[in-house]
């Protein structure tokens, strides 16, 4: 949209000294609200909490990685306001803890992103049908979709007596349809899309919105790494610290060439853009949707010659 037909009051900007300010006028979206990103430390993850934060959310980062989550939240918040619960989400015991910790200390809780999750190995062997792992993919099952229903079974034990909240988990478009990821980690998505569904027929009653985001491939940390260095896997060479910003790049020119819409490339912020969308009272009438954020990839894979 250019920027003149932009609402002012939403998307005023003033520049300073080369950097970019928010103006009085600028609305901050999730003001009072209190919402809990798992995952929350690095990644999509990491940019929905700046978001969420910067549009007035007290919010809470949910990961493993202590040391990054800390500082993310030390960084943004020396208020508090952002604070870090180490929490595995397999655990139910982790769960439960999060949900019953973020109550104590802000009373109330508005929005869960059940956004923690694994990709699985990429490796070119491990991803065909004759090499299934069946413990490989029990541990992708219980990142991926125990952990979103956990959450979604302690985030609706606090929001049910509020009759108000929002529930929102990240999928993919391995989720929407078929070759678009190994077979494990497309079952995971595809159930996520699933439970969606069904938790928002549940919920729906209580006034709760669950809903989830289907992203194309973000050049995260996580994704970057297990494309870049999928082969090295079978000799236990997986790199797992940062890519190089080559390695990036070449990631998101993949994405891009694949991409039915061109001109723009896919970044972690557009899926935070799309998980504040869902989770503001713009999308208040908003539930059992799954916001599939592709650049039109799963609308057009199989469409000749248009």
């Amino acid at each position: 949209m250019p920027a003149q037909l932009m609402p002012e009051k939403t998307f005023a900007r003033v520049h300073s000294m080369g950097k970019e300010t928010t103006s009085p006028s600028f609305t901050k979206r999730l003001e009072g609200k209190v919402a809990i990103v798992t995952g929350g430390a690095r990644g999509i993850g990491e940019a929905t909490v700046r978001l969420f934060a910067k549009h007035g959310a007290k919010v809470v980062i949910a990961d493993v990685e202590d040391i990054l989550g800390n500082t993310l939240a030390n960084m943004l918040s020396p208020s508090s306001s952002v604070t870090y619960v180490h929490c595995d989400v397999t655990s139910e015991d982790d769960i439960k803890n999060l949900i019953d910790s973020t109550m104590a200390k802000f009373g109330h809780l508005d929005i869960l992103f059940n956004n923690a999750g694994v990709l699985g190995s990429q490796s070119s062997q491990k991803k065909r049908i004759v090499n299934f792992d069946p413990d490989e993919f029990d541990c992708v099952m219980s990142v991926n979709v125990r952990g979103a229903a956990l959450g979604m079974k302690h985030a609706a034990r606090v929001m049910i007596p509020q009759s108000h909240g929002c529930i929102i988990s990240t999928s993919s478009v391995a989720g929407v349809l078929g070759g678009l990821g190994p077979h494990t980690y497309t079952a995971s998505k595809h159930a996520i899309v699933g439970l969606t569904k069904n938790v928002a027929c549940e919920l729906g009653r209580y006034g709760i919105r669950v809903n989830c985001i289907s992203p194309f491939g973000v050049a995260t940390s996580m994704l970057v790494n297990a494309w870049s260095h999928s082969d090295d896997e079978e000799e236990g060479e997986m790199n797992i610290g940062l890519p190089s910003e080559k390695e990036v790049e070449k990631i998101e020119e993949f994405v891009t060439s694949l991409g039915n819409l061109k001109g723009t490339t896919l970044k972690a912020k557009d899926i935070a853009e799309a998980a504040l969308y869902l989770a503001s009272d713009e999308s208040r009438y908003v539930s059992g949707h799954n916001l599939v954020v592709d650049g039109g990839v799963t609308t057009s894979r199989n469409c000749v010659g248009l």
